[in-house]
């Protein structure tokens, strides 16, 4: 190994971190971060039939993006999501939520019942279960990237 891979991060002066384990870094993340986000939407898709669902999914998908941020910085981070695309997400998840409620109402029944959307209602209770999974799991990782992108920013500003 050269001295050149060797050496120490020049925008970090002062820290123990080599190029080489910089390298190390990034190519573990690369390879881990698709799983931790396939996982993510598993436990979402899957979470009306046990433990699991849309708050747990939205976590990890959240943190999946949180971890390419540490690893590869706030720049390159808002190149994947954007903070328009950040808060698009928040408010479409909770618009996907309430707007399955409102068509429940709109259908005859209560807010979130979901028998009253189809003739089915085994049928209905199921597509209107992964819609609201699917709305908390969007809405909860994209609240948990907002959150850690705006501390990172406001402690780099300080």
């Amino acid at each position: 190994m050269s001295k050149q891979s060797m050496q120490r991060i020049s925008h970090d002066p002062g820290s123990d971190i080599t190029t080489q384990e910089h390298v190390i870094r990034r190519t573990v993340a690369k390879m881990l971060i698709p799983f931790i986000q396939l996982f993510g939407l598993y436990v979402i898709a899957h979470g009306e039939l046990g433990p699991g669902g849309g708050f747990q999914g939205g976590v990890l998908l959240g943190a999946s993006v949180i971890v390419y941020i540490l690893v590869f910085g706030l720049e390159e981070g808002r190149k994947r999501i954007t903070e328009k695309n950040s808060d698009l997400l928040v408010s479409g998840g909770a618009l996907l939520y309430g707007g399955i409620g409102i068509l429940c109402l709109l259908a005859g029944g209560n807010y979130l019942q979901y028998n009253a959307l189809l003739a089915d209602p085994k049928l209905a209770s199921h597509l209107g279960i992964i819609g609201v999974e699917i709305g908390i799991g969007i809405t909860v990782a994209a609240v948990m990237i907002t959150l850690f992108c705006e501390t990172v920013r406001r402690d780099d500003d300080d």
